[in-house]
């Protein structure tokens, strides 16, 4: 599927790529609901009347913000994520993708729309940091991954070129404006999450597993 040979730079998401978005999915449209209604002491149609609400911030930097949604909503978001973190976990083979970028590619950059915040939950519960190179967060640059501004940022802070890079996310929104800023190896999930129906990425190619990128009869190079 993908000639490694013409890729320098590998661009991964981290929710819904790499970790099951089952955790985020469940924190925002049922934990998060349930607890605020419990905190504040609110009748059960606010539930609903939350989850619209954060659905109107999707694709903003308010939507990924811990911070945003807990000065908005009056709560601790963090507090409120770690009584679910066990959800918390990485999708099918993404360890053995990782693993065998670690030792066959020269550089590996989480790209993510997550907060500092959110980063700081995640990565000790699932060691996706000893796998990369370098992590960029929205939060970073000031833009979501769905705003140029955003891969204008990531140029400046992890120089790359476009046509030799792979981007892999579960987001059709982020893959249209990395296609529109020139990312030439555009790859898509078709299940972010495991307890929900696969995704229809009719503009994408979509991965199944990982496995489907790794050649067997390649041979690895020198660990870094």
């Amino acid at each position: 599927m993908i000639d490694w040979q013409s890729i320098d730079t590998v661009l991964l998401d981290m929710d819904g790529t790499l970790l099951d978005l089952h955790f985020d999915s469940h924190f925002w449209l049922e934990h998060l609901p349930r607890r605020y209604v419990e905190l504040h002491q609110l009748d059960e149609a606010s539930q609903e009347a939350l989850k619209a609400r954060i659905i109107g911030e999707q694709g903003t930097l308010n939507w990924y913000s811990l911070a945003y949604w807990s000065r908005e909503l009056g709560v601790d978001i963090v507090a409120l994520k770690r009584e679910v973190q066990h959800l918390i976990g990485l999708r099918g083979d993404a360890l053995d993708f990782l693993t065998w970028l670690k030792t066959a590619h020269p550089r590996v950059v989480l790209a993510t729309n997550a907060d500092r915040a959110s980063l700081e939950l995640k990565l000790p519960l699932t060691g996706l940091e000893a796998y990369l190179d370098a992590i960029v967060s929205s939060e970073d640059v000031g833009a979501a991954k769905e705003e140029q501004a955003f891969w204008f940022a990531l140029q400046e802070i992890e120089p790359f070129d476009p046509a030799r890079t792979l981007f892999i996310d579960d987001n059709s929104r982020v893959l249209e404006s990395a296609r529109e800023f020139g990312i030439k190896h555009l790859l898509g999930i078709k299940q972010p999450d495991s307890q929900r129906p696969e995704k229809e990425l009719q503009a994408f190619i979509a991965l199944d597993r990982f496995a489907q990128l790794m050649p067997s009869d390649m041979p690895l190079e020198t660990p870094r």
